[in-house]
């Protein structure tokens, strides 16, 4: 199992990832960058039979490991 935890402003959260009106053309393509390298390794991680469990730095710590308790649970892991 492969768990992240990603920043809302790097990995550009629906709901706090802010785009900087400052040189937007520079961080639009970096921040997208950023948000497709996840899919891809997401994708790759997948195919490589992980199970991928991503959350937001804002996201409540418990609601996460419940998450990653599940996930282990549906793949039939002992989250003991």
């Amino acid at each position: 199992m492969a768990v992240f935890i990603d920043g809302c402003f790097w990995h550009g959260c629906p709901d706090h990832g802010r785009r900087p009106g400052t040189n937007a053309e520079y961080w639009n393509t970096k921040l997208q960058r950023n948000i497709d390298r996840d899919k891809r390794n997401d994708a790759a991680l997948a195919d490589a039979g992980w199970t991928v469990v991503r959350a937001w730095e804002h996201e409540e710590p418990e609601a996460v490991a419940d998450r990653v308790t599940e996930a282990l649970r549906e793949a039939g892991v002992s989250a003991a």
